[in-house]
């Protein structure tokens, strides 16, 4: 006799149409829990793009960007607590609204019939519900629709714990975020003040010299060094450069025609964009040059934080450094002053890169947190 192979419930849990759940939750449709509807039109006399004593409600537009705000209105046709989703375009994001407020044709707003987390539910949605609409046109998810979604969910209060673990995480991600934002603000205009001579560093003065780019730096061909095999892979050590905005395309196993002699900047050739290489290498095409410095007492990473503020004028489609790029003259100081600013704008990059390490590790474990908690893995005021 054949035994089917059948999958373990653990105990204190349920299958259910949406997935193994709490024993204790529930799953209903959207329509069980809310009442649904449509943004409405606007005329420009019914609204002000900005917020003054006549004008206090935000209309939303979307929960996209910045929360999708479109303008303020006289009178709020929704409350808060709500739930709002984009029903058009790029649908199915949802956002809980804090405030009073309207919105636009393209939001659907999700008014609660009864008590609920508006957060814990607006999370849910976002991860754990997949809306689908077959469309010929712009995609669009209408009230009807919706409605018949299914949503697992707990009693009130352990909504609002989960509640709460992810909004403190998204409370310490949005810190973060601004951090870095300040940090990035701070390091540009650093870099602007240094590099133009505007400011020096303690210990230094005196007036810095013309010098064409290709008097401190020399080329070399990346012939040598042209990956063979695209077939990349993360499991492989050696990355595959392009000095646009990717950067590193992939990683080769070929084990031939590295690069090692670093630093160096790598060049496009026909885009001017460039990147500083501290690492092995290999390239994925010959459409650029490897530059390197032409003496000893050129900085490499101070010329090239000087190439990036360079305003170049892209003309015809043709290779830019030795017909136009490495005649361009920029001002520099001596030695010691390229070094100590060089070092003082690349600790403040190591700075925000920790802080964006630091900010993506945090996503990671949201995310990781919203599969536990939102599917009852596991359970929070709970014995």
């Amino acid at each position: 006799m054949t035994q089917k192979n059948t999958k373990t419930i653990p105990a204190g849990y349920k299958q259910t149409e949406i997935g193994v759940i709490p024993v204790d939750w529930d799953v209903k449709k959207l329509d069980d829990i809310f009442n649904i509807s449509a943004g409405r039109d606007f005329v420009k006399s019914d609204y002000s793009e900005i917020q003054d004593e006549g004008h206090k409600y935000p209309i939303y537009s979307n929960s996209l960007e910045n929360k999708g705000l479109y303008g303020y209105t006289k009178i709020a046709r929704h409350k808060k607590d709500c739930i709002t989703i984009t029903a058009r375009g790029t649908i199915g994001h949802s956002n809980k609204r804090y405030t009073n407020f309207d919105a636009i044709g393209r939001l659907l707003i999700l008014d609660p019939k009864a008590k609920l987390d508006g957060f814990f539910i607006s999370e849910y949605l976002n991860n754990k519900v997949t809306f689908s609409i077959e469309s010929t046109g712009v995609p669009q998810l209408t009230a009807p629709q919706a409605s018949k979604y299914l949503i697992a969910f707990p009693d009130a209060n352990e909504q609002a714990a989960i509640a709460t673990v992810l909004s403190n995480t998204d409370t310490l991600i949005e810190k973060l975020e601004k951090l870095i934002t300040k940090k990035k603000a701070l390091r540009q205009g650093t870099a602007q003040q240094l590099l133009t001579e505007k400011k020096h560093l303690p210990g230094f003065s005196g007036k810095w010299e013309l010098k064409k780019l290709g008097e401190l730096l020399e080329y070399e061909q990346p012939t040598n060094y042209i990956v063979k095999n695209t077939e990349y892979s993360e499991k492989n050590n050696i990355p595959v450069l392009t000095a646009g905005k990717s950067f590193i395309l992939g990683y080769t196993d070929e084990n031939f025609g590295i690069f090692k002699k670093l630093p160096v900047i790598i060049f496009d050739d026909f885009t001017t964009a460039a990147q500083f290489v501290n690492f092995s290498f290999k390239v994925k095409s010959s459409a650029m040059k490897i530059l390197k410095p032409r003496r000893e007492d050129v900085n490499l990473r101070f010329v090239y934080e000087k190439m990036k503020l360079i305003d170049f004028k892209l003309g015809d489609h043709k290779r830019y450094w030795i017909s136009e790029y490495q005649n361009i003259e920029i001002k520099i100081p001596k030695s010691e002053e390229q070094t100590a600013i060089a070092t003082v704008l690349f600790d403040m990059n190591n700075e925000i890169e920790k802080l964006e390490n630091k900010l993506n590790k945090y996503r990671q474990i949201k995310i990781g947190m919203m599969q536990q908690l939102l599917t009852g893995k596991i359970r929070l005021n709970k014995d």
